[in-house]
């Protein structure tokens, strides 16, 4: 199979966890190449993520590089095993592949627990917010990328309304329930749909208040995103160059206890919902 010019962030984190395997081992590329029967320039493409490697050879790797997680083991190799396009394919070439890549990561999540400061979650966004959140961009986009953006952030709800939808925690600053994004009827469509989907029973809606007082992290909007395995946790970061993905131990800990901060200064689920249907009315 030709090698892939672009890999996606999830190809690129299977290569990465081979690569580290690897390194935890002790073992070299030229090893992994005599054991696969390739050349050492296959074998830093596959643990680059731009050659694709078959389950079987995940599973041949992981045995021979000493590991004995049979867990991690089996999610990588399903990580390797051939997929169907995934819905967010039909965007590729369209929008930025890092757009791409959220969609992604959040179809194989098991959970995600979300931090916001300043705007909504966007799996949580109306159609007028995530327009207003789009039109928002410097440099000012196009109409036709504004209305792709959009579909695309409606299309990633699909996570939440599947058979079995993924477990979602949003902790949102009152910050982002006051600051108004396109207008009193954007804002109350969306503080309503927010208590809407906030009684779900897999969605967990927390607002952290004002009384709170200082938080963490200088304000900065992240996802925290539980796979099979917690080795292969994922934090997606926002930023206005567009994401940004973090999978190395010491930051995950760091984002993971900055949400049980959260969790810790937010109002219970009944008490945030009390507050936004508040905020809606005023």
């Amino acid at each position: 199979m030709p090698p892939r010019s672009t890999p996606s962030e999830r190809q690129k984190r299977l290569g990465a966890e081979l690569r580290r395997m690897r390194a935890d081992s002790g073992e070299t590329t030229a090893f992994a190449a005599r054991l696969l029967g390739l050349d050492r320039t296959k074998i830093s493409n596959m643990e680059a993520g731009v050659r694709v490697i078959s389950p079987e050879r995940v599973r041949t790797l992981a045995g021979n590089y000493g590991c004995t997680d049979d867990r991690y083991i089996d999610a990588l190799a399903a990580m390797a095993e051939p997929q169907e396009p995934g819905w967010w394919e039909g965007y590729r070439g369209q929008l930025p592949a890092g757009l791409l890549d959220i969609a992604e990561i959040e179809w194989h999540a098991r959970s995600v627990r979300a931090a916001v400061f300043l705007h909504v979650p966007g799996l949580l966004q109306t159609r007028g917010y995530a327009r207003t959140v789009a039109e928002a961009a410097l440099p000012q986009l196009a109409e036709r990328e504004v209305e792709l953006r959009v579909a695309l952030r409606l299309e990633r709800r699909q996570v939440l309304e599947r058979a079995t939808p993924v477990r979602y925690t949003a902790y949102i600053h009152e910050a982002a329930l006051r600051i108004d994004f396109g207008g009193p009827e954007v804002m109350t469509g969306q503080l309503r749909w927010l208590c809407e989907v906030g009684q779900l029973s897999h969605v967990d809606v927390r607002v952290v208040p004002f009384t709170a007082g200082a938080f963490p992290g200088a304000g900065q909007a992240f996802c925290h995103v539980r796979e099979v395995v917690p080795q292969l946790d994922t934090v997606q970061l926002d930023s206005a160059h567009g994401p940004g993905f973090t999978h190395a131990p010491a930051q995950l800990q760091k984002y993971w206890s900055q949400l049980d901060w959260m969790e810790r200064a937010s109002l219970s689920a009944e008490a945030s919902r009390d507050l936004i249907q508040h905020i809606a009315r005023n």
